[in-house]
């Protein structure tokens, strides 16, 4: 499987940004997909995520900023960012696997990833 991201960029705070991924190869082994983030010196930590049957996760102090949706015809997901934050600055990478909801949760690996895509928000 592999995962393209796009969509990144600078903006200023207060904006929003739109992430695509798109998926190709073995998609049929792909449940799920999410977006997660690492910032410098940070640990890296799901942002979003998203399964085929439309189930989703957000990171609870994103929830209502963040908006993960996905097109299982376009084997394609998308996060839209809203009232970005400085701290919001990462970079941003796709992720997908045969996992559930529940088994990101429990802190689950997804077994496929994207090369990132940097999104700054300056102040």
């Amino acid at each position: 499987v592999q995962l393209v991201e796009s969509g990144g960029g600078l903006v200023q705070a207060g904006g929003s940004l739109r992430l695509s991924c798109a998926a190709s190869g073995s998609i049929f082994s792909i449940n799920a997909m999410g977006w997660y983030r690492q910032a410098p010196g940070k640990e890296r930590e799901l942002v979003a995520a998203i399964s085929r049957g439309g189930r989703t996760y957000y990171e609870d102090s994103l929830k209502g900023r963040f908006t993960i949706s996905s097109d299982n015809a376009k084997n394609t997901a998308h996060l839209q960012m809203n009232s970005l934050k400085p701290e919001d600055t990462a970079m941003y990478y796709c992720a997908a696997g045969p996992v559930t909801i529940a088994q990101l949760r429990a802190n689950y690996e997804m077994a496929y990833w994207g090369k990132g895509t940097l999104v700054t928000v300056s102040s």
